[in-house]
């Protein structure tokens, strides 16, 4: 175990004046970044053993208060004596920005590094991340919501769209978008009304097309690592898809079997604001429709069914089947397996989201990201291997990272010289695959990644089988 000099001896690094004149004096953070699932919060406090470290949550969801079975808070217990911060700190209706994100914590770097400490920043919402690390903030209407840790599928056989779960679409809001910026208007879905509203909103103050404004800003600063305002030790927790699917399919079950119902119930109104604040969480909206039947054809209140099972307040899978099996039609048994699919399946296209936003950031824009393999820990349910195979490396990237200098600057250039040429073509060019239903891809990384899933080479095979037996025939 490192001893708590050895850790610290590189923390001197913040002056009185509070000014950074190179690279060196760069106050150090370590980022631990991941997909949903993958174990991030885990490493952290695990990691807490070997340093001394605060941890500062940057999780859009765990942010607010309340829903900490479904956002998945780690309990009092579960830090094991580690200090969190804005973990379940804001209100939950109000909207906590990237902007708002970058204000908090950068005081609360200042206060861990004060304390010899080291700040670890923890969380899947990569553009917290990039608003803390980058001097440049984008406005407040046009932060980069790519991979929102609320909904927005992306996958090998997921449409790159927000689900439409029935509302009333803003088509004329939609259409105006396609008339003055028909390449913003592609990137997005038409009941994406968040971003459609935030692009008008970025125009009307601008005059600018925001794909014009967005792409000039985000190819000169967005994200840039010789431009961060810290010394970042960027470390990802991943594992294959397959895996991370499975595992969040099971946590899934084991949020309703905690209570999850209860959580949603707490907050469920029928003329709910799904776009702002803890109500963008995934297994919020998925829930909808369930409790608006549930409510209307129970003749036992609702909050009362809920709350009175199991001689307490969680509502166990076994007694939710039974509560169901009390009602005369199929209707409420059949939404909530909706519902539940539904949370199983944004949940995945998450992870996808997740992932490909990490491998822009290194390859488009230099992030030097260490990876550390959790495949074999999750599939196995093993200690010893999260320890071997998960927690040795981290810790042994870390601890390099404390006692060497700064990335140089000149390699920093050189890794985004490259980043800017790929941003160019590589944002805002669509693609359009007819063999997949002329499914529309963004960027040729997505597109080499669409290419490569199973559900577009199966159908290519088809396609090729069919095609031959034409010509036999």
């Amino acid at each position: 175990m490192d001893s708590a000099g050895d850790a610290r001896g590189p923390l001197s690094l913040n002056p009185s004046n509070g000014r950074w004149e190179d690279e060196k004096e760069k106050p150090k953070v370590v980022v631990i970044m991941g997909p949903t699932g993958s174990g991030k919060s885990r490493l952290a406090i695990d990691l807490g053993s070997r340093f001394p470290i605060e941890i500062i949550n940057a999780d859009s969801m765990q942010v607010y208060r309340g829903l900490d079975v479904l956002t998945n808070k780690v309990s009092l217990n579960e830090q094991k004596g580690v200090p969190h911060h804005l973990l379940g700190a804001i209100s939950p209706n109000v909207e906590f920005t990237a902007k708002d994100f970058r204000d908090s914590a950068i005081p609360l770097i200042d206060d861990v590094l004060s304390r010899s400490c080291i700040p670890v920043i923890v969380g899947g919402t990569n553009y917290y991340i990039q608003a803390l690390v980058s001097p440049f903030l984008l406005d407040d209407s046009s932060e980069d919501m790519d991979e929102s840790c609320t909904r927005g599928p992306s996958g090998e056989d997921q449409l790159d769209h927000d689900l439409d779960f029935g509302r009333d679409s803003s088509k004329y809001g939609y259409d105006h978008l396609k008339d003055i910026d028909p390449v913003s208007a592609n990137r997005i879905h038409p009941n994406n009304h968040r971003k459609i509203s935030q692009y008008l909103s970025l125009y009307a103050r601008s005059g600018i097309p925001p794909s014009k404004l967005l792409q000039e800003k985000t190819a000169e600063n967005w994200g840039r690592v010789d431009n961060s305002r810290y010394n970042c030790c960027f470390i990802c927790v991943d594992a294959s898809l397959p895996v991370l699917d499975r595992y969040v399919e099971q946590r899934v079950d084991c949020m309703i079997e905690a209570g999850l119902l209860n959580e949603v119930f707490d907050i469920y109104s029928p003329k709910a604001d799904y776009t702002r604040g803890l109500r963008q969480a995934i297994g919020v909206r998925e829930f909808e429709n369930f409790l608006g039947v549930y409510e209307e054809s129970s003749s036992i209140d609702l909050s009362l069914s809920l709350n009175s099972m199991n001689k307490g307040d969680k509502m166990s899978l076994q007694n939710l089947s039974a509560v169901l099996d009390s009602f005369d039609n199929n209707q409420p048994k059949m939404l909530m397996k909706e519902a539940i699919e539904k949370m199983k399946l944004n949940t995945r296209r998450l992870v996808r989201r997740q992932k490909r936003r990490l491998s822009q950031l290194q390859a488009l824009f230099g992030w030097n990201i260490n990876y550390v393999d959790a495949t074999e820990s999750i599939s196995c349910n093993s200690e010893d291997l999260w320890a071997s195979e998960v927690v040795e490396p981290a810790a042994k990237t870390i601890r390099s990272f404390l006692n060497e200098n700064a990335i140089s600057m000149n390699d920093s250039e050189a890794l985004n010289s490259m980043g800017q040429k790929l941003i160019q073509r590589d944002l805002w060019t669509q693609y359009t695959c007819k063999a997949c239903g002329d499914r529309v891809l963004r960027g040729a990384h997505e597109w080499e990644q669409h290419k490569q899933g199973r559900g577009h080479r199966k159908r290519i095979s088809r396609l090729r089988k069919s095609q031959a037996y034409d010509l036999q025939t």
